[in-house]
């Protein structure tokens, strides 16, 4: 049996030995895509450059980075100068930048701003469009990996703040080629639950490890489905597409569960507060209507009633007394009237009256008989007329008319045979 075992870190350190002394490896140049980069506090740069192959750590330390002229995002294409070495802490072989290049914008970064744009044009990221999260919910969901940080602080978070509330997990892929349709997939199925509020997230990770998050199907399933949903993808600085379409973004899964439930020592404070100013409203109730009934007991109506009942009868013997003294008034005014007609001229002699119409009369009837012309052809005059018009001078005769003369007795036509005049 061969004893002659070594420990990682000399095996570590070995390896190292045999890189750092590779002529090969002390420079190459390399050209890659920036992914999960890292601009530390002292200033050095922490990032990985892969392709469609294959990665490899990478750090710029402050010395070689103040030499750089533009500022190196996720998804950039660069050309970068340096030697390869191993991290003996980790075991990581990584590469020690010395010079970086800007070299254009990676593929998965362009199709990742093609999508955004696209959807921000339909309207999918519109404020107005978001649901509300509801405050106290019953039911959560979440959409995550079964195992791993992420589902451990959700629940762990929502247990301690509000253990009330029920989690369900949709257990769910959430990196590779088919994590993009289990999402989706599971989406539709937590929708069918009546869920108050769904999670769906998980830990950080780099562009290519988020980019289910940036499929479009995931965007549009969560776009459409009618539970509020809160993304919780990555930490602080990654934003994928499910965060601008979500109802809510939290940059954390723990800050998703903090937003989903309310914190129960907060709820219990406004419960206190709540019962204390309620306790007061019905003590302020209470005193008011004791006062308003002591003012009720105290008033002058229940202590004197006889004195509404006094009141009212005097203002009724006011109203009858009003009501003889027009009655009277009335009956004596008419009682005037009436006297006055009686002996009034007419009342008094009548026959006299009666006597200077009849008189009146006869002298009209006098003057219409002198008017009359009928009482004129009874002394032998006569009436000639045409056509029923009064003849009153000769020239409007002509020989052959035919004309009316009227007696006394009686009518007589006649034809014109000669017109003599005076």
């Amino acid at each position: 049996m061969n004893n002659n075992y070594i420990t990682v870190g000399a095996l570590t350190r070995y390896i190292k030995y045999k890189i750092d002394n590779d002529v090969n490896l002390r420079e190459v140049c390399i050209k890659g895509e920036i992914s999960n980069f890292k601009h530390h506090t002292r200033g050095h740069f922490y990032f990985t450059i892969k392709d469609e192959e294959s990665r490899i750590n990478a750090i710029m330390f402050s010395s070689s980075t103040k030499n750089i002229n533009f500022n190196p995002v996720d998804g950039m294409k660069v050309l970068v100068k340096g030697r390869i070495s191993v991290f003996e802490q980790t075991g990581n072989y990584q590469i020690y930048v010395t010079e970086m290049m800007e070299d254009g914008i990676g593929n998965l970064y362009a199709l990742y701003e093609e999508l955004k744009n696209k959807l921000k044009n339909e309207g999918l990221f519109d404020e107005s469009k978001k649901k509300q999260i509801p405050k106290i919910p019953n039911k959560i969901g979440v959409i995550t990996a079964p195992t791993g940080a992420a589902i451990k602080d959700i629940i762990s978070t929502i247990n301690r703040r509000y253990p009330l509330c029920e989690v369900i997990l949709f257990p769910s892929l959430v990196q590779g080629k088919e994590a993009a349709g289990d999402i989706v997939k599971n989406i539709k199925l937590a929708d069918t639950y009546n869920l108050d509020t769904l999670i769906v997230g998980r830990g950080g990770g780099s562009i290519e490890d988020l980019w289910a998050f940036n499929e479009e199907i995931v965007a549009r399933a969560i776009y459409d489905a009618s539970t509020p949903i809160i993304s919780a993808v990555g930490h602080e600085i990654d934003f994928t597409i499910a965060d601008f379409v979500a109802d809510v973004r939290a940059a954390t899964p723990t800050g998703a569960a903090e937003l989903a439930v309310p914190n129960k020592d907060d709820l219990t404070k406004l419960i206190e507060q709540l019962s204390i100013r309620v306790s007061k409203n019905i003590n302020d109730k209470i005193q008011y209507n004791k006062s308003y009934l002591n003012r009720v007991l105290d008033s002058y109506i229940l202590k004197s009633p006889m004195s509404i009942y006094e009141i009212k009868e005097e203002k009724l013997s006011n109203y009858i007394e009003k009501g003889k003294n027009i009655i009277l008034n009335l009956i004596n005014s008419n009682e005037i009237k009436l006297n006055s007609l009686k002996e009034s001229y007419i009342f008094n002699t009548p026959n006299r009256i009666f006597e200077n119409k009849n008189n009146r009369y006869n002298n009209l009837i006098d003057k219409l008989s002198v008017l009359n012309p009928l009482n004129t052809l009874k002394r032998g005059y006569t009436i000639t007329k045409i056509n029923d018009n009064v003849i009153t001078n000769i020239n409007k005769i002509k020989i052959n008319d035919e004309i009316n003369v009227t007696f006394e007795n009686g009518n007589v036509d006649a034809k014109v045979i000669n017109v003599k005049e005076n």
